[in-house]
């Protein structure tokens, strides 16, 4: 049985009705930045509906200056949706998103301008050279060509691409892959990076080289990285977010969220699953009912909503 808590949604009145109750122990307290640090990543109250279904609910926090934070939580829990309201991909149906101070609805440019996006499934040109395509984004972006030059130049080698670099994108591996998509989410020096799954599909040595290349960026920048992969959390993040069902079960210093050291007790308990989802009708299709508040619906497939 999957995570999902299922919410009905009276959009003509803009208002959710909750059907369960979350069981998490733990607080939703957003951290609030230190003196002097500038927030660079802002949720305020985001929330997605698909008709009846409601894939993120009320999420609210704020991530200054310089910080690594997980967002954790299992699949179809809701990251993908809100990162790409966070980015600006997908509009919020109530809430707002901001990056370095800059709506991404109202200031959209402004705010891209600050932000590196590396969503799962990179936007990358399988014709293209990994050289090329930087070519083709850093116009797209109006780099200047001496810019630009020395930006493919520090991408390369921070993401090791020398060996590959005039090679169709098609032909390469998904661990080289992966390493053009970060290159082309750093090309323009953004001081916020947000990953989406970043080591998807990579073997453990690819992981190793992410991690190392995930550390060293966060000297420099604030990173957003979404994973359901425990072991990934404890290896690079200072904080943690935690969504389970659509909703922020956890925000707080991954120290404070371990147990004995690890993270997969807390975890468990949080993610735990609250109800038990009505069968599907005859059809196949969710059961749903305006006139029943009781009743439940079923969600979409969990890879569209994770």
């Amino acid at each position: 049985m999957s995570n999902f808590c299922w919410h009905r949604v009276d959009t003509g009145r803009i208002e959710v009705e909750h059907q369960t109750e979350s069981k998490a122990d733990l607080p939703v307290k957003p951290l609030q930045p230190s003196s002097g640090s500038s927030v660079m990543i802002e949720g305020h109250g985001l929330s997605k509906y698909y008709g009846p279904f409601v894939a993120v609910d009320d999420a609210s926090f704020s991530i200054p200056e310089g910080q690594v934070v997980a967002f954790l939580g299992p699949n179809g829990a809701g990251k993908t949706t809100l990162m790409r309201m966070l980015t600006g991909f997908l509009a919020p149906s109530v809430g707002r998103a901001a990056i370095a101070g800059f709506d991404v609805r109202t200031q959209r440019i402004e705010a891209s301008k600050r932000l590196g996006y590396l969503p799962e499934s990179g936007p990358l040109y399988p014709d293209m050279t990994p050289l090329e395509l930087m070519e083709f984004f850093g116009e797209a972006r109006e780099l200047k060509p001496n810019v630009l030059k020395r930006r493919i130049d520090s991408v390369v080698e921070i993401c090791a691409l020398g060996l590959v670099l005039e090679k169709p994108i098609g032909k390469l591996s998904k661990g080289y892959k992966q390493r053009v998509g970060l290159a082309q989410a750093l090309l323009h020096d953004p001081e916020v990076l947000i990953m989406d799954e970043p080591t998807a599909g990579l073997d453990p040595n690819q992981i190793k080289q992410f991690r190392e290349n995930i550390q060293r960026l966060g000297r420099t920048k604030t990173l957003l990285i979404s994973t359901h992969i425990l072991q990934e959390v404890e290896a690079v993040a200072d904080r943690v977010l935690l969504i389970c069902n659509g909703r922020l079960a956890y925000d707080g210093k991954l120290a404070d969220l371990q147990e004995d050291g690890s993270l997969e007790k807390p975890f468990y308990r949080l993610t735990s699953e609250s109800v038990s989802a009505k069968p599907a009708g005859n059809d196949g299709l969710p059961t749903t009912s305006k006139s029943d508040s009781s009743t439940q619906t079923e969600p979409p497939e969990q890879g569209a909503m994770s």
